[in-house]
């Protein structure tokens, strides 16, 4: 994997972060985390303080949703194949694989935000998967836990509804960092919920990072006065399960890889500060000035005084 670097901020208040566009060794769960693992060391040595890992990273985005249309046929016998292969290796939280990222960041003094299949082993949900973001801070907490509140479309064939809970940012050595999943970045409500938790860095997870979710990163970065790491998945078009693959309808672009990742980072007045890059597994890494938040509140604060709370009400109930 290579290795690249944005161009150091010119005023204080820095912080170094990473986005590791990488594929994971998909629908396994121990070989992802393995590689995940050496990853954040990598994003460590580098001087990052944050990394952050793509939706559903471990143990990979159900890709076969989009492109495979026998996927959601009635009593699709690969599709169950497929299904509980998936369950099999998605992760229980808490549980031994998260406990081996907290290990991780603890012992490497760096936060992870990163995608996860959650699965639910007992009790209420017990059955469901959820699309899940996890954010764990630098000393081994895990600081937040939040699940995709709406499938997109056809990911309600594999995933449950989430909840609030994890709307909010967590406390971390590079500033308050929250996260939206997906599609979650056009629902006007659960983006007020995350501004008013005073996000410095936010994580936009994607499965890839293509033009309309560029713009709906950028959009936020503005709307928010916030940083951006759009973080999107590499997923080879080998990596599709067979016997779906076998009635794969891909595209002449999409041949080679279903997921291609256009991760990027995204300043407060929505300019690059690393431009998206595409078809390749690369670890970025910028180093952020965070006073550039305060210069930017000047123009736009979407939850202080532009929120017009004389006229307006917003309330989170969770």
């Amino acid at each position: 994997m290579t290795i690249r670097e944005g161009q150091p901020a010119a005023h204080s208040k820095h912080v170094r972060v990473a986005i590791a566009q990488s594929a994971p060794v998909y629908l396994n769960k121990q070989a992802s985390l393995a590689k995940a693992l050496d990853l954040i060391q990598q994003a460590a040595k580098s001087g990052a303080q944050l990394v952050a890992f793509g939706e559903t990273w471990l143990p990979g985005y159900p890709a076969w949703l989009d492109v495979c249309p026998g996927a959601a046929l009635w009593e699709s016998a690969s599709a169950k194949d497929v299904f509980a292969r998936l369950r099999a290796n998605s992760l229980v939280v808490p549980g031994e694989e998260v406990n081996a990222l907290l290990e991780a960041a603890r012992d490497l003094k760096i936060a992870i935000v990163i995608g996860v299949n959650e699965r639910v082993d007992a009790g209420p949900g017990n059955g469901t998967l959820y699309n899940s973001l996890l954010t764990i801070s630098e000393d081994g907490q895990l600081a937040n836990h939040h699940r995709k509140l709406v499938p997109t479309y056809t990911e309600r064939l594999v995933w449950g509804n989430g909840d609030g809970r994890g709307l909010q940012a967590a406390r971390t050595s590079a500033g308050r960092v929250g996260g939206l999943i997906c599609w979650e970045h056009w629902m006007p409500l659960a983006r007020m919920a995350m501004h008013n938790s005073g996000e410095h860095i936010h994580v936009a997870v994607w499965p890839t990072v293509h033009e309309l979710h560029q713009l709906a990163s950028r959009h936020y970065a503005f709307e928010g006065r916030c940083f951006v790491l759009a973080v999107g998945l590499l997923m080879p078009a080998e990596d599709l399960p067979r016997p779906l693959r076998d009635e794969a309808t891909l595209q002449s672009a999409d041949t080679q890889w279903v997921e291609r990742g256009g991760s990027a980072i995204i300043g407060p007045d929505a300019r690059y500060i690393l431009d998206p890059v595409f078809d390749r597994e690369e670890l970025l890494v910028s180093e952020l000035d965070l006073t550039q938040i305060d210069r930017e509140l000047m123009t736009f604060d979407v939850s202080g005084h532009s929120a017009r709370p004389d006229l307006f009400r917003f309330e989170k109930r969770v």
